[in-house]
């Protein structure tokens, strides 16, 4: 994944969340969204520990970002020069100062920035309106809300849904799994096909939960990472103790 398929949100701060990992943009540091790590005398989970990774091994971030090799970045050199200025909150008379131009010439720059931004953000607004605005006949399924940016993969619909459940289960009444699914519209549709045999306000030690899953689908250890990968379950840091995500209501 390269750095422009990231979202807006992503690309600001400088990580994101895919196949069961916090990644930095930066390196190819990652962390497995089950585990924890420990820093110092504590332990971070995983989102916990790419920001921490961000602030100790890209300080500079900011400039990494103001930086990027695309096609898209059509920053000159001067331009990139007077935003890793101004993201250093040195006043403009001091940079005018250094690039030997007036402070005017500084504030015009930043107030051209500025517009830009403004022209980019409409434009952000047009275009999602036209190219992604859901159509009124089609529904969306409930899903929990991730740690992560989210994509399409993630905006699925009834009928969907319905196409993945027949696709992918033997059963539903009761459930088996056929197969575990590659793409990831089917694995959240085998999700939260899943979570709906727990017990709602109930927690699970590991051998009660497996009682549960193992009926489903033999292969419990991906079922039971997949289910709290994606915030369907929550657990303890241990792993001692299951239990549905009580944020989550499951609408359709």
């Amino acid at each position: 994944m390269t750095q422009i398929d990231l979202t807006l949100t992503e690309l600001e701060q400088g990580w994101h969340q895919s196949a069961g990992y916090f990644s930095c943009n930066y390196c190819d540091a990652h962390f497995a969204c089950d585990q924890v790590f420990p820093v110092d005398d504590a332990f971070y989970p995983a989102e916990r520990m790419i920001q921490h990774h961000l602030q100790t091994a890209h300080p500079d971030a900011t400039h990494l970002l103001i930086q990027t090799k695309s096609k898209y970045n059509t920053l000159t050199a001067k331009q990139q020069d007077l935003l890793a200025a101004f993201s250093q909150g040195t006043k403009d008379a001091e940079i005018a100062k250094q690039m030997g131009v007036a402070a005017a010439t500084i504030r015009h720059q930043k107030f051209t920035f500025r517009e830009k931004a403004k022209q980019a953000k409409l434009y952000l607004a047009i275009y999602n309106r036209v190219f992604q605005t859901t159509p009124a006949a089609e529904t969306f399924i409930s899903l929990p809300e991730q740690t992560g940016a989210v994509d399409d993969r993630f905006a699925i619909t009834t009928q969907d849904y319905q196409q993945l459940t027949a696709k992918y289960f033997t059963s539903t009444t009761p459930l088996r799994l056929a197969r575990w699914p590659k793409q990831q519209k089917a694995i959240l549709v085998v999700l939260k096909q899943v979570v709906a045999v727990l017990p709602a306000d109930q927690h699970f030690d590991e051998a009660t939960l497996t009682q549960y899953l193992k009926p489903v689908y033999t292969d419990v250890p991906r079922l039971r990472r997949y289910l709290v990968d994606y915030n369907f379950l929550k657990r303890t840091a241990d792993g001692r103790d299951y239990w549905r995500n009580p944020n989550y209501k499951e609408l359709s």
